[in-house]
């Protein structure tokens, strides 16, 4: 019994130590936030828009509820060979199915 015990802490300790990294880097790992299947679509959409433009930012502006729709809204720093400029995105969805109603693109200096 005491030899399985001292195999047991001695694999333990040496296979423990190996994976400790593994586990560490899984454990403090965060949640997805809750608009990030929002902002992944606002990626794609943008990169459909703008397919010269570089995406080298990008800011979650917050979402707006009504009874039957939401709007989440992003803003994406994008860069191409001509110049740099901000698009703020906005996506409306049905609240009870999640069904895109709109997208809509504004392109801003700042």
């Amino acid at each position: 019994m005491k030899k399985l015990l001292c195999c047991v802490v001695i694999s333990f300790i040496y296979c423990g130590s190996n994976f400790y990294p593994l586990y560490t880097a899984y454990a403090q790992q965060k949640p997805a936030p809750p608009y990030a299947d929002w902002s992944l679509l606002a990626f794609k959409k943008t990169k459909n828009k703008y397919p010269n433009a570089h995406i080298v930012d990008y800011l979650h502006i917050g979402k707006t509820k009504e009874n039957s729709s939401s709007v989440e809204k992003f803003k994406f720093w994008l860069k191409d060979n001509q110049r740099e400029f901000g698009v703020i995105i906005t996506i409306e969805f049905e609240n009870s199915t999640a069904r895109v109603l709109k997208v809509t693109f504004e392109e801003t200096k700042k």
